[in-house]
C-alpha cells in the first residue's frame, strides 16, 4: 500500500489541530496567563493532541518501514515550515521577525518541539507498533 500519499493528506488534519489549539488558547486560557506561558502550555497541548492523533493515524494506516516512518516525519516537517512561513507571512502578513520569534528557545519560546514531536513521531510510533 501506498502510505505516503495518505500520510500527506492526514497532515491537513494536524493543521486543524494546531487551529484548534491555537484557538483555544487565545479564547480560554491565554487572557488570564502572561503571554510566555500560554505559548508554553499551548505548545505542551499542541504535542499532545498530534501525538494522539498521529497514534491513531498510524493504527488506521500501518507504516510498512522505518525508512517509511522517516519519510513521512520529514515530509509532515517539511509542509509544516512551508505552511508556517508561506501562509503566516504571504497570507496573514506577518513579519520574518515575527515568524521566526517562535523559534528562540533561550527566550522560552518552546514551537520547535512541535516540529521535532512531528518528525519523529511517525519512527516512535512505528516502532512501538513493530
Amino acid at each position: 500500500m501506498k502510505v505516503i500519499p495518505i500520510y500527506a493528506a492526514c497532515w491537513l488534519g494536524m493543521v486543524i489541530l494546531a487551529i484548534v489549539n491555537g484557538a483555544i488558547r487565545e479564547k480560554l486560557y491565554g487572557p488570564f496567563m502572561r503571554e510566555l506561558s500560554a505559548h508554553q502550555l499551548s505548545t505542551l497541548i499542541g504535542m499532545t493532541l498530534l501525538g494522539v492523533y498521529i497514534w491513531i493515524l498510524t493504527g488506521i494506516v500501518r507504516i510498512e518501514s522505518p525508512k517509511q516512518a522517516v519519510i513521512i516525519g520529514c515530509m509532515w516537517f517539511i509542509m509544516t515550515i512551508g505552511f508556517e512561513f508561506a501562509f503566516g507571512h504571504f497570507v496573514i502578513g506577518h513579519t520574518w521577525e515575527r515568524l521566526f520569534h517562535d523559534y528562540n528557545l533561550v527566550k522560552g519560546r518552546v514551537w520547535l518541539l512541535v516540529l521535532i514531536w512531528t518528525t519523529v513521531a511517525p519512527y516512535i510510533f512505528y516502532r512501538a507498533r513493530s
